[in-house]
């Protein structure tokens, strides 16, 4: 089977392409940003207008507004349009950038997949909108509504939905998708960056990996931080990524109280999360935060939330803790508890690198995808011939 997967930016699909190029699955990987998997010339297009019209504003910060993002969106879309696309038999394309690709694929009869790397756009939109009318009166969410109805399109017209997590798949049923649209397949994590620690830090030392903002519940964090180090005085927290605009309001009140990395590459990043405690991330809406299974791959224990779709490999109290979200005092105990039990620290350490790495490399996800997609296109074929039977048989009558 060739896929062709499609996304102005690629994010996950860097990997899942290359792992599907080795398997001689990939029939293309459309998209703005650079070809980061190395792929041949013939298996990659880049969206040079867009990236040439989005490129000012990277210069002028690397953390611009969504907003400039997706208002260059016709340009991605046009050039879409215009396209000639390979040989494929299904096409992926993440949530909001289906429409186009998905008119090719209408016109070959070839599976139409939304890769849902957020929840249904409905609750994606609500929760973050919940948190900013709290916490920052005023704003709105980041992405513009325009992208969330380009979501639900896409959604009513995929054959299937990939859903990374039990979240993720469990949103898309509660807002009317039919259940057999969802498929589960997590995300993977590459083995041979992120590698288990070898030995716990003797001072408690949590990270927490994502974008600063008040969709990812650092709001709650920082508070939780507070009650944690008036029971461990020496424990440092480390937060990596930028910061969001929507929390212009809480960022006054928290900075200093914890160690930034604005920016680390992978490699850094890997090594940092091996010098870690354990990984704590109170999100509030997540498809499935790629950072997590990172850190279950590092070896730490994941203190985290349903909603970050972190119980799709997580189970409370084995390879982590699962605690709900928006909870100032749970998270608090969580991270205490697993910080003070050394020896439970080790053993869901333990838990976590076999659940997040084994069997569970962005190669797995790949063999995970073409065997789902291989199960649509039969399921497709017999309907299709029943199809065809039942009209014979109209006919004959």
């Amino acid at each position: 089977m060739q896929i062709l997967l499609a996304a102005c930016d690629a994010t996950h699909l860097n990997p899942v392409s290359a792992a599907l190029h080795e398997r001689n699955a990939l029939a293309a990987l459309w998209t703005s940003t650079k070809n980061e998997a190395g792929l041949p010339a013939s298996k990659y297009r880049r969206a040079w207008v867009f990236h040439l019209a989005i490129k000012p504003f990277y210069h002028l910060s690397p953390r611009f507004p969504e907003r400039i993002f997706h208002g260059l969106l016709p340009l991605w879309t046009n050039w879409v349009k215009r396209q000639k696309p390979p040989a494929f038999e299904a096409v992926q394309a993440l949530m909001g950038y289906g429409a186009e690709v998905f008119d090719h694929a209408e016109r070959i009869g070839a599976l139409k997949v939304i890769d849902a790397s957020n929840s249904h756009p409905t609750s994606y939109y609500g929760f973050w909108q919940r948190e900013c009318d709290l916490w920052n009166p005023g704003t709105r969410p980041g992405v513009p509504r325009k992208i969330f109805a380009r979501g639900n399109r896409d959604l009513e017209r995929a054959d299937l939905i990939s859903c990374p997590s039990v979240f993720v798949r469990d949103s898309m049923i509660y807002n009317g998708i039919p259940e057999e649209k969802c498929v589960l397949n997590p995300y993977g994590v590459n083995t041979r960056t992120f590698i288990p620690r070898d030995r716990l830090p003797e001072k408690p030392r949590f990270i927490c990996v994502g974008l600063i903002g008040l969709r990812k519940g650092q709001q709650y964090l920082f508070r939780a931080f507070q009650r944690v180090r008036e029971r461990l005085p020496e424990a440092e927290l480390i937060c990596a990524g930028g910061y969001h605009a929507d929390f212009s309001r809480e960022r006054p009140r928290w900075e200093g109280t914890f160690t930034h990395y604005p920016h680390l590459p992978h490699r850094e990043l890997a090594a940092l999360l091996r010098s870690c405690t354990a990984f704590v991330l109170p999100t509030n809406e997540e498809g499935f935060a790629r950072a997590i299974i990172e850190a279950m791959a590092s070896g730490l224990p994941v203190i985290t939330t349903y909603q970050s779709g972190a119980t799709t490999l997580v189970r409370d109290g084995v390879e982590g803790r699962v605690i709900n979200g928006r909870n100032v005092p749970e998270l608090a105990a969580a991270m205490i508890q697993v910080a003070e039990d050394r020896a439970l620290n080790e053993r869901m350490g333990q838990a976590a690198h076999a659940r997040g790495a084994g069997d569970n490399s962005w190669g797995d996800y790949a063999d995970r995808l073409l065997e789902i997609y291989a199960r649509a296109r039969h399921r497709a074929l017999r309907s299709g011939a029943a199809a065809d039977r039942s009209l014979k048989a109209a006919g004959a009558n």
